[in-house]
């Protein structure tokens, strides 16, 4: 592999996109040793690079140091999710009724944009498994992103950004059994939409909030079991 420091930095960034998708999906199950010799074979990758992408997933919360010798992966918890859901519920509908308030067609273009590139994609790949399509996934979060994206403060954006991040591993998890509990994402998504077009930010937030606390109902009864 190039020693080039900026080959290096674009596979880490790579590899971190890649170790991301595989914890969503439950390849690496919460509270797992993450091996560097198993994860270099596994990538096909050095140990710089590897290194690299795992300590930014460190930052995300995705993976934990261990004492500075190696890294494991989060623990996911009902009390933590329940945490990141508030929080979430009150940061991003501070966003959208900002945005709402601006009435920036310019914005609403844009979430129309990205509802209807989401809309497109399937859920899942194909196969027997359940794995997140990654393609989903990137357009959900431009989805989310965009919602607040006509929100003027950059640090509250910025949380948003956060506590997004946070929710990804815990919605994989409702992935699975969405179907069962008869839920229909896509309806929610719409509804947001539509409630936006129409300036009504009470309704918006509120199908917001509910549409999170829809995943977090899921959640919370799988990590019960």
């Amino acid at each position: 592999m190039s020693s080039d420091p900026t080959t290096a930095r674009t596979t880490a960034s790579s590899l971190q996109f890649a170790i991301r998708q595989d914890l969503i999906n439950g390849v690496f199950p919460a509270g797992a040793k993450l091996r560097i010799r198993e994860l270099a074979e596994r990538y096909d990758v050095g140990t710089i690079p590897l290194r690299e992408a795992l300590s930014r997933l460190c930052n995300t919360g995705f993976i934990d140091a261990i004492d500075q010798k190696g890294f494991r992966v989060s623990d996911v918890s009902e009390d933590e999710l329940l945490d990141i859901t508030r929080t979430r519920q009150q940061l991003e509908s501070l966003a959208l009724r900002e945005a709402i308030s601006r009435c920036d067609g310019a914005w609403e273009g844009r979430v129309l944009a990205a509802y209807h590139q989401l809309k497109r994609l399937p859920l899942h790949l194909q196969g027997p498994g359940k794995d997140i399509n990654p393609e989903w996934e990137r357009a959900h979060d431009a989805f989310h992103e965009t919602l607040i994206s006509g929100c003027e403060s950059k640090w509250l954006k910025r949380f948003c950004a956060t506590m997004r991040e946070q929710t990804a591993r815990y919605r994989a998890l409702s992935a699975g059994i969405g179907h069962a509990e008869q839920r229909d994402v896509d309806a929610e998504h719409a509804a947001i939409v539509d409630a936006i077009v129409q300036r009504n930010a009470d309704r918006a937030c509120q199908l917001l909030s509910d549409h999170f606390a829809s995943t977090t109902r899921l959640v919370a009864r799988l990590l019960q079991e």
